[in-house]
């Protein structure tokens, strides 16, 4: 499944805001599945709870976190949430530093999501399109390069 099946521009926020809590970013990382009614809002809270348990599990290299939860803990579909931030968030992961780049994933089961978690690891992998969805001013603009996975 293409990442453009999973994200639209209602699936994608560009947030200015400076010096959000890990919790406060985790919110805004979760915001337009919980409205839109992808995940319950337990799903959020089972991200957050993770996080003061074990740490910043999702932040997966410098610049990028793939916040999720287990499936049984409130997907309601599978969907996936760009979170760009502009002025970067501290997680308190140790080796990566501040996250400027969060999608939220919320899979329906451990097989299905296979080929979404492989087009999100290609466009990981590359730091040009990465940089190019930080310095996007747009949802439109974020789009323009998701399709390409």
């Amino acid at each position: 499944m293409s990442l453009d099946t999973l994200i639209t521009k209602d699936t994608i926020v560009i947030s200015t805001q400076d010096n959000l809590s890990v919790n406060e970013a985790l919110e805004v990382t979760c915001s337009t599945l919980i409205e839109q009614g992808k995940v319950e809002p337990r799903y959020l809270e089972a991200i957050k709870e993770k996080h003061h348990d074990i740490g910043a599990y999702y932040v997966l290299a410098p610049k990028i976190a793939m916040p999720h939860a287990r499936p049984e803990d409130g997907v309601n579909e599978p969907s996936l949430q760009v979170t760009v931030f502009k002025q970067g968030v501290d997680f308190q992961s140790e080796e990566n530093g501040p996250v400027y780049v969060a999608i939220t994933l919320a899979a329906m089961d451990a097989n299905n999501h296979i080929e979404t978690i492989v087009a999100l690891s290609e466009l990981f992998q590359n730091e040009g399109d990465i940089e190019a969805i930080i310095q996007a001013k747009t949802e439109s603009d974020i789009l323009d390069i998701i399709k390409k996975y």
